[in-house]
Formats: structure tokens, sequence, C-alpha cells
């Protein structure tokens, strides 16, 4: 493991992600009628729109905009599907009279080089790809010539099977072998070093100990010189911490998780509670970024 050094900042639209300076919100939208906890919420563009408005307005720095499910469990729905699911809303956001949401900055969370590319057209700006480019092999080569920034994620199997693949000679170790080789195969096909996030897939493919394992050790993930992403919104090892089955009341225990996240290292927290979040972001931000 490399020496670690601060990431180039990323310099998007009219805002620079400065990293190290203070912890950056993603607000997730999951415009699907079946995930965990927020599934069928904002499955129409003008519901999206509105919670979309709602993040941007309450300190999230990007919306990330996904239309495939990718609860433990989920089948995968039809590239059609997902395109009908996801672009509208890109495209609504990109026109609305609100100049702030116009500008927002927007990830889309898909597997697909296809969907990545239309949503990219339609105004996204970062890639996020929770299989790290393994599920469509065009995908990095996609990202690599459309020039935007991407987030590679680790995973086993597919949401529907990642369950069965919790089993690891050394979690941090292969997670981190894993990462590192899918930026150097993101780097090999023309992906700039310096547009690179790496998020080692908390609830993907983990067990709930394992989740917790990875918040104790993410300061390592910083060898690997890149921003890094991490998502504890809502999982089921807060659920199971808390004896808490809703989804929606664990709000608490993700502000937990996310203070430990930013504790460790972390940069970007991919979060539901986006208003939330951010004022524990600030207090967080106060006593491990401090001089």
């Amino acid at each position: 493991m490399s020496v670690t050094t601060t990431p180039t900042p990323w310099n998007i639209r009219d805002r620079t992600f400065a990293w190290g300076s203070r912890t950056y919100i993603m607000g997730i939208l999951n415009v699907t009628p079946d995930s965990f906890s927020d599934g069928g919420q904002f499955d129409t563009v003008d519901r999206a729109v509105e919670q979309a408005r709602h993040l941007v307005h309450n300190g999230t720095d990007i919306v990330d905009i996904g239309g495939q499910s990718t609860r433990p469990g989920s089948e995968s729905i039809s590239r059609e599907e997902e395109l009908n699911r996801v672009i509208p809303v890109i495209e609504a956001i990109r026109a609305d009279g609100d100049a702030t949401l116009r500008q927002a900055v927007i990830s889309v969370d898909t597997t697909r080089s296809a969907v990545a590319r239309a949503a990219v057209k339609a105004g996204a700006d970062v890639v996020n790809d929770i299989s790290g480019g393994t599920y469509d092999r065009a995908m990095l080569s996609t990202v690599a010539d459309l020039g935007v920034h991407v987030i590679l994620m680790h995973l086993r199997g597919t949401p529907a099977t990642m369950q069965q693949h919790t089993d690891y000679q050394d979690l941090i170790g292969d997670i981190y072998e894993f990462l590192e080789r899918r930026i150097e195969d993101a780097i090999a096909v023309g992906v700039k070093p310096s547009r690179i996030a790496i998020d080692p897939g908390i609830g993907f493919a983990k067990t709930h100990p394992q989740n917790i394992e990875i918040l104790r050790n993410l300061a390592k993930f910083r060898g690997l010189d890149s921003p890094l992403l991490v998502g504890p919104s809502r999982k089921s090892f807060i659920g199971g911490i808390l004896d808490q089955p809703d989804a929606q009341k664990r709000v608490w225990g993700t502000a937990a998780a996310c203070c430990a996240a930013i504790a460790g290292g972390a940069d970007i927290l991919r979060v539901h509670d986006g208003a939330e979040m951010y004022d524990v972001c600030r207090v967080a931000d106060a006593i491990w970024r401090s001089a």
C-alpha cells in the first residue's frame, strides 16, 4: 500500500471539490418502485425533481440518480426501463426554473455504459458504478470517452446473489486489491486518475460485522490516492444494531456511521437524509478536520 497523498480536486460545473477540506454529501435519489428504503417515493418525474430540489437546497453537493434497485435480492430491469426512469428526471432538473437545482452536480447510479452515455448527454456529470465497471465491459472506456468523473465500488456477485459471497480471506486487503485493479483498468483505457473515486461497498456482499470492520479501517483505503466515498445510509447493519426493521427510522444510526466514516477519512457520504447529515458533517468536520 502506497504513501497517502491528498487526491486532486474535482472541478465540476461551477464548483470545486477540494478533498480533505470538508465532507461532501451525495444525496440519494432513487427513481425506482422497489428500493430498500424509499422505493416508490420518487418514481415520478415531478416527485423526483422536488426531492432533488429539497436535497440541493439543504446542503447536498451531488444528486445521485438511480433507476435500478440494488437492494439485496433485487433483480435486474431492462436497459430500456432504466433509461425511461432516469433520463427524464435528469432532463427535467437541467430545464428547471430554479437556478440552484438546474446547476446541481448530478451523478448517475448505473452499471450500464449505454445508460451512462445517455445520462451524460442529458446532463449528468459523474458515473457511479456499483460494479466498479465489471458488469459492462464497455463502461470504463465509455467513461474515458465521455471525459467524466467515475466512482468505482467494490462488489461481489450481483445484488440478487451478493450476500452469498461474503467469505473473504482478508476483508480489507481483498477490497483494497479489487479497487486497485479497477483503478488500473480504468487508467489503462484512458480514464484520468484524477477523475476516479472509490467506494468500499458497505452493505454489498458484506455481513454486518464486516461492514463495521470496514468503517474501522477506512483510513487504509487512503493509500489508493483517490477520493473515498462511503455509503452507510439506512443500511441493514444499522438496523441490526438498533433492532430497527424500518429503514426510514435509522437516521440517528446513520448519523453515527457517518461520523465514523468522517473520522476514518471519507471524502463523500452517500445518504438519503441530506439535510440531517449536512448538520452531522459540519460538526464532525469541525472535530476531525480542524487544524
